[in-house]
C-alpha cells in the first residue's frame, strides 16, 4: 500500500505549530474565553456530562463479536455524526463496538442522545468520558481487548476556535496524546485510524488537494490541531510502530448531521422563511466545497480499517506505514449551487444574503484528489449532491416534525 510522505521542511514548519499550540494550552489566548481557560480549564466555554457509565458486563456485551475473524473497535466520538454512523455499520457486520464520548454541549445534546439511543438499540454501549480520562480509556481497552481504535472524537468547528482555542488543544491535541499513550501500553497494540480534516490544506492554491501536497499553511487553529494530530501520529508510528492512518474528511453531510454546519443552519432558516448568509471570498468569488455524503465516508473509513497493517515493529526493524488518505466526493460545488439543490429537496425558496467571508479561518474552496484512496481502499464515492440532500431532508422533516427537537432548529452556531 502507498505511504504518503511529507518533506523535511513541511514537518519542520508544522512542528512550529505544535509549539504554538503548547503555548495556547498553557495560556489560553487573550480573549475573555482565554481568561476563563486560564482560570478554570479549557472546556470552560461549555460543559460536559462525562460520567463513567460503564460496567464490566456492559463492556463485554457491547464488545462481543458475531462470527469469526471479526474485530473489536473502540470508536471515540461515537455520539457524534460520523462516529455514530460508522459504529452502526461496524456492529451491523458483526464487529464488537464500544463507544466513548464526552457528550459536551458545543451543539445541543439532544441530537447526541438520539444517536446514542439508536446505537443502544443495536447493542452498542457508549461510555461517557473525556479522552483525557486515561483511567477510563485504559479500562475500555483492557476489558474489551480492543483490536482497532477508530478515533473520531474532536472539538469541531473552524470559527469557534477563535473564541475558545483551549478547548481545541484539550480535545484534539492533549486528548489524542492521552489516547496514544494508552494504546502503546496495550498488548497487542491496536491499529489506529483517526479523523484528520480537509482543513489541513489551509491556504493551498493547487487543486485538487493531494496527500502529497505540503500542508504547512493552516488557515485556522482547528486546522492546526488536525495537522498536529498528523505529526503526532507520525511520531508514534516511528517510535512505537503503531499502525496509524489519517483520514482527511471533506465537508461530510447527511441524516443526523451536525447543527453547527452550514447546510443544517441553511435548512433551519429556509424552513422558517429566514434569510441565509452565503459567504463570498475576498476576491468577490463564491466559496466552493467538496460536499461528501455520509454513506460514502463510512465505506471509506471502514475500508481504511480493513486494509491497515498490524501494529508493531518487525524483527527486521521494519514497521507498518503511516498512511494518509483524502475522503471526498471529488465534485466541488459553489455554496449557491448547494443551496439550489437544498431548495429543491425542501420545496422552498431561500432568501439569500451574500456577505464577505469573516476572518475566522474559513478557506475559499476544497477539492479532494481521491486517487490514493481509490487505489488502496477501493474508495469510490457514489452519492451525488441531489440524492444526498434528498436523504437529509427526508430525515430532517421527520425528526423535526411539528416542532419536535426544536433545540436543534433554534440553535445558532457558536
Amino acid at each position: 500500500m502507498a505511504t504518503r510522505r511529507l518533506g523535511r521542511n513541511a514537518w519542520s514548519a508544522a512542528a512550529g505549530a505544535l509549539a504554538t499550540l503548547a503555548l495556547l494550552w498553557a495560556f489560553g489566548g487573550g480573549s475573555e474565553n482565554g481568561e476563563r481557560v486560564r482560570k478554570v480549564g479549557p472546556l470552560s466555554a461549555f460543559s460536559i456530562t462525562a460520567k463513567r457509565t460503564m460496567s464490566t458486563r456492559a463492556l463485554r456485551n457491547t464488545c462481543a463479536t458475531t462470527g469469526t475473524g471479526r474485530d473489536v473497535f473502540m470508536v471515540t466520538g461515537a455520539a457524534g455524526f460520523i462516529g455514530s454512523h460508522v459504529a452502526t455499520a461496524l456492529k451491523g457486520r458483526g464487529d464488537g463496538v464500544v463507544g466513548l464520548d464526552n457528550v459536551n454541549d458545543y451543539y445541543p445534546r439532544g441530537l447526541k442522545r438520539a444517536r446514542m439511543k439508536k446505537l443502544k438499540e443495536i447493542g452498542v454501549h457508549v461510555v461517557e468520558a473525556d479522552l483525557n480520562d486515561a483511567t477510563t480509556v485504559r479500562t475500555v481497552l483492557d476489558t474489551c481487548k480492543v483490536t482497532i481504535v477508530l478515533h473520531l472524537a474532536a472539538q469541531a468547528g473552524v470559527r469557534y476556535a477563535v473564541k475558545n482555542p483551549g478547548a481545541y488543544v484539550h480535545s484534539n491535541v492533549a486528548g489524542f496524546v492521552t489516547l496514544l499513550e494508552e494504546i502503546v501500553r496495550t498488548k497487542p497494540v491496536p491499529k489506529v485510524i483517526f479523523a484528520s480534516s480537509s482543513s489541513v490544506y489551509g491556504l493551498n492554491t493547487k487543486v485538487p488537494f493531494s496527500e502529497k501536497d505540503v500542508t504547512d499553511s493552516p488557515a485556522s487553529l482547528y486546522a492546526a490541531t488536525k495537522k498536529a494530530d498528523e505529526l503526532l501520529a507520525h511520531t508514534y508510528n516511528h517510535i512505537h510502530g503503531v499502525a496509524l492512518t489519517a483520514l482527511r474528511f471533506f465537508t461530510v453531510y447527511g441524516p443526523y448531521g451536525r447543527p453547527d454546519m452550514a447546510y443544517f443552519s441553511f435548512a433551519n432558516n429556509i424552513v422558517k422563511g429566514k434569510s441565509i448568509k452565503i459567504f463570498k471570498g475576498h476576491d468577490g468569488g463564491e466559496l466552493a466545497r467538496d460536499f461528501t455524503y455520509i454513506d460514502d465516508v463510512v465505506r471509506g473509513t471502514i475500508a481504511a480499517c480493513d486494509t491497515s497493517a498490524a501494529s508493531g515493529k518487525r524483527a527486521d526493524g521494519s514497521k507498518p506505514p503511516f498512511r494518509v488518505y483524502n475522503l471526498g466526493n471529488t465534485h466541488p460545488v459553489t455554496v449557491s449551487a448547494f443551496v439550489d439543490s437544498l431548495e429543491r429537496a425542501l420545496g422552498k425558496t431561500a432568501k439569500r444574503e451574500y456577505v464577505p467571508m469573516p476572518k475566522t479561518g474559513d478557506v475559499p474552496f476544497t477539492h479532494a484528489d481521491v486517487s490514493a484512496a481509490k487505489k488502496d481502499l477501493r474508495y469510490n464515492p457514489t452519492v451525488g449532491l441531489d440524492e444526498g440532500l434528498q436523504n437529509f431532508v427526508r430525515w430532517y422533516v421527520k425528526y423535526y416534525k411539528d416542532g419536535a427537537n426544536s433545540e436543534d432548529t433554534n440553535y445558532v452556531p457558536m
